[in-house]
């Protein structure tokens, strides 16, 4: 179905221009890696960021098990290898892989396509990589920006510490983020400006059109369902598309943060000598989290667990101390209960939690450990306006299901840990909004006969193109495809006609 504009016409029937902004789906919100955001980088970027052993380092340490035999198998040869011989390194069972592995290390810019001695196809490592690789295995080169020498602090933090204080500031943007722009965190923790540029600029929040304040979009409840680390990096990701906006260099930043990642949890780091661009970039890790700092114009500050993890595929699933201390026992083994009635009972003092879980139903009741909801038409409805869908909702209930849930469940041989009523229901309520189909489209109407009408909607039929037509009101809507052909052959029969 279509909704278009007409067009008035003497002489035949009217089309107007369809509209697609009628048809567009909202956009899903789009995670990416490591890999994939430098794949997204433009060449002469890539160059730019590779002169930084920092983030030599990370891209390697993120490459498939594969792609790195492969590197350091050719790190230190001085000219270009064969392709035929770097196939041969794997058995031709892995030839698949190996395709793969190739391509990988293309679009990254790692290594390239070169000529060998009689004309054989060969690959070498691209020079600005190797060069700055090899000091970040090796040694050499300039130190690391945030390397001087320290006294020892008088007043150090230690890693419980740095835990808590990380997961505060990071709960904090979330805060912010349910609470629909209200200026202080449900803890009355502030967030800064800075970060509430950043939420709008990457669509997780937009301007009302109201009142102009921020609310959440439906990006931002999909980052709200995701894991601490995945929403940190995409948080950064966003920061960095900005960096040019605020007068910093991306290559500069990115190096930093990548030192960060691989510097030791607990131990304080000097911030004297840092470009004026980088200390500004300090203040900003500090106020999101990544970096804990007494004061600004002390010179040394404490990279936290935020940091440390950033990047790192195999960090994905791993619990920080803070949340172990948040949750106790519930995160690792649940603190939600869904019973048959669509009553949810969580096992929660978190606001945090509370707040995610009022996205998608109707609270009734809070206590200090417990806060009692009930999965409704309405409540689910508003959840799917907001851009959350059915198994995000289903999703997020089975990860933090209690116990008791498990045991119970799986004793009646079930798939999922929630009862078969809840779940079929909250698909079912997502189906009633899915009973349209939409179609993009041209219109045609005004015909001055129905000889004309009948003529041109058997043609549309004849090759495929017919949406919609009502004899009665002589109209018809084609494919937006079809259209072409549609308009030739009216051309050509009113010309006969005439």
């Amino acid at each position: 179905m279509s909704e278009v504009k007409n067009s008035q016409s003497s002489s035949g029937p009217s089309k107007p221009a369809s509209s697609s902004s009628l048809i567009s789906k909202p956009a899903n919100l789009e995670c990416k890696d490591l890999e994939e955001y430098l794949k997204s980088r433009p060449p002469e970027v890539l160059e730019k960021l590779y002169n930084y052993p920092a983030i030599c380092l990370a891209v390697y340490r993120e490459l498939p098990e594969i792609a790195r035999q492969f590197v350091i198998r050719i790190l230190f040869v001085e000219q270009p290898i064969p392709q035929a011989v770097v196939s041969s390194w794997a058995t031709q069972v892995y030839a698949k892989e190996n395709t793969s592995v190739s391509q990988v290390l293309t679009e990254l810019g790692v290594w390239r396509s070169a000529a060998y001695p009689g004309g054989l196809a060969a690959w070498e490592l691209c020079p600005t990589f190797k060069k700055n690789l090899k000091i970040a295995l090796l040694g050499g080169g300039r130190p690391w920006s945030m390397s001087n020498a320290l006294d020892p602090d008088q007043k150090s933090r230690d890693i419980d510490f740095l835990d808590t204080y990380a997961m505060s500031r990071w709960r904090c943007v979330l805060h912010y983020m349910v609470g629909a722009g209200s200026s202080k965190g449900m803890e009355g923790e502030g967030i800064s400006p800075d970060a509430v540029r950043i939420l709008l600029h990457a669509n997780l929040m937009k301007r009302d059109e109201s009142d102009g304040s921020p609310v959440i979009t439906r990006q931002g409840f999909q980052f709200l369902l995701l894991d601490t680390q995945a929403q940190v990096w995409h948080f950064m990701l966003q920061y960095l598309d900005t960096c040019e906006a605020r007068g910093l260099n991306l290559p500069e930043c990115l190096s930093m943060l990548f030192q960060l990642s691989f510097s030791t949890l607990g131990r304080d780091y000097s911030s004297e000598g840092l470009s004026p661009g980088l200390l500004t970039f300090l203040q900003h890790l500090r106020e999101f989290g990544l970096v804990y700092q007494r004061k600004r114009k002390e010179g040394r500050f404490y990279p936290t667990r935020l940091a440390h993890n950033i990047t790192s595929k195999n960090a994905t699933h791993a619990t920080t101390l803070a949340q172990d201390q948040e949750s106790n026992a519930t995160k690792d083994k649940g603190y939600i209960i869904v019973e048959t009635n669509y009553r949810v009972y969580a096992y929660t003092d978190s606001n945090l939690q509370v707040a995610l879980l009022g996205l998608f139903t109707e609270l009734l009741y809070r206590f200090p450990n417990l806060v009692v909801g009930v999965l409704t038409r309405d409540s689910v409805r508003q959840a799917f306006r907001g851009g959350i869908t059915a198994e995000q909702i289903i999703s997020y209930l089975e990860q933090h299901a209690h116990p008791t849930m498990l045991t119970v469940e799986q004793a009646i041989n079930t798939k999922s840990s929630l009862p078969p009523t809840v779940v079929d229901q909250i698909k079912l309520w997502e189906n009633e909004r899915n009973r349209f189909t939409y179609t993009e489209g041209v219109v045609y109407n005004q015909f001055l006969s129905q000889a004309d009408f009948i003529t041109l909607r058997d043609y549309a039929q004849s090759i495929g193109v017919m949406i919609w037509q009502n004899e009665r009101i002589r109209t018809m809507v084609v494919t937006k495809n079809g259209h072409d052909d549609v308009k030739k052959f009216w051309k050509r029969y009113s010309k006969g006609g005439s």
